[in-house]
């Protein structure tokens, strides 16, 4: 946002442009504020165009080098999203939402470039940002969804045939909530944040 609109002195074309931004930075704190866990989920489907910008989002997330050093599963079948809640110790989550974003490191992908630090680090970490951007995006379109990091990743693996230097890091279901926002409470910054 300019100086000239937060001064008052800027044309009327300029304002319109500044309050349009205004206007979607305050969207994007809504979009974080409103992002909860779901943990019941609905069997209503997800429409495609929903799920291509929450894929497209993904898509879009920084990672080290622009490598874009993983990959994401779409989970559909039932049958699929059973086995998966198995590997991740019955969680239900996994079964009733009507798909299932797996994120796996791409470790070759990223070590080509990085070696090992690209391989245990960078991967993980490009997985993991990929992740987070699906969540909110899914948030953004009016869907729910919950990070699932307990698993067993061979079993995952296996279920999903990867290659073995692709390692799942996230199941991430999503869907149409099912019944209240549960809101968390959250720690203080002052445990978090230190200024050094």
């Amino acid at each position: 946002m300019s100086t000239a609109f937060l001064a008052g002195k800027c044309t009327a074309a300029d304002t319109h442009i500044n309050l349009i931004l205004l206007i979607l930075i305050m969207q994007f704190y809504e979009v974080l504020e409103k992002r909860h866990s779901c943990r019941e989920f609905s069997d209503k489907p997800i429409e495609p165009e929903k799920l291509q910008n929450i894929l497209n989002t993904v898509a879009s997330c920084p990672t080290a080098g622009n490598l874009q050093a993983y990959k994401v599963y779409v989970v559909r079948s039932k049958e699929t999203r059973e086995a998966l809640a198995q590997a991740a110790l019955g969680q239900n989550p996994v079964i009733q939402a009507p798909i299932v974003l797996v994120f796996c490191a791409d470790k070759d992908h990223s070590g080509k470039k990085y070696g090992e630090r690209g391989e245990e680090l960078y991967a993980l970490q490009d997985a993991t940002i990929a992740a987070s951007y699906s969540q909110l995006a899914a948030e953004a379109e009016g869907l729910s969804s919950v990070w699932v990091g307990a698993f067993e990743p061979l079993e995952v693996s296996y279920i999903l045939k990867t290659e073995a230097a692709v390692v799942p890091i996230a199941l991430i279901p999503i869907g149409y909530r099912n019944g209240p926002v549960r809101v968390t409470q959250r720690r203080p910054l002052e445990e978090i944040v230190k200024e050094v």
